[in-house]
């Protein structure tokens, strides 16, 4: 399915995952990333409270100050996300999940779970390869 033909097919329409051009398979190269997973799950953590910009940046080790911009500017375009500005000097920007974004929330910790229960069984087969391709 094109990206044309998704748009027109209109509601409850799905994809094609292995047409590039598919809007399905492009809100997965969005809602992949491993900061849209960690926004997620700290304004999960927060709801139905508001989290500010700065303290996200805190509650997210690693992410660059741009980062959490373009992710955050990402969710909220999605409808997952919504963010309110203060009118302040300087403005106060708060950001909280909608109820789509909850869902994800759903969605991205049974991922999470997953993740963490097979960690050591990923460690030891990527272990085995680094070992085989050493032996060569």
């Amino acid at each position: 399915m094109t990206t044309r033909e998704a748009r027109t097919a209109g509601r409850g329409a799905r994809g094609d995952l292995f047409d590039p051009q598919c809007p399905t398979r492009q809100l997965l190269d969005r809602i992949g990333t491993k900061w849209t997973s960690m926004a997620v799950k700290t304004l999960a953590d927060a709801a139905p409270d508001e989290v500010r910009f700065a303290e996200l940046r805190r509650r997210m080790p690693g992410v660059s100050q741009k980062m959490l911009s373009v992710t955050l500017r990402s969710l909220t375009r999605d409808g997952l996300v919504a963010r309110r500005v203060e009118p302040t000097v300087p403005p106060q920007v708060f950001y909280r999940l909608t109820g789509l974004g909850l869902s994800l929330e759903v969605a991205l910790a049974g991922l999470r779970t997953w993740a963490e229960e097979h960690m050591t069984e990923i460690d030891r087969a990527n272990e085995a390869v680094d070992q085989e391709a050493g032996g060569r």
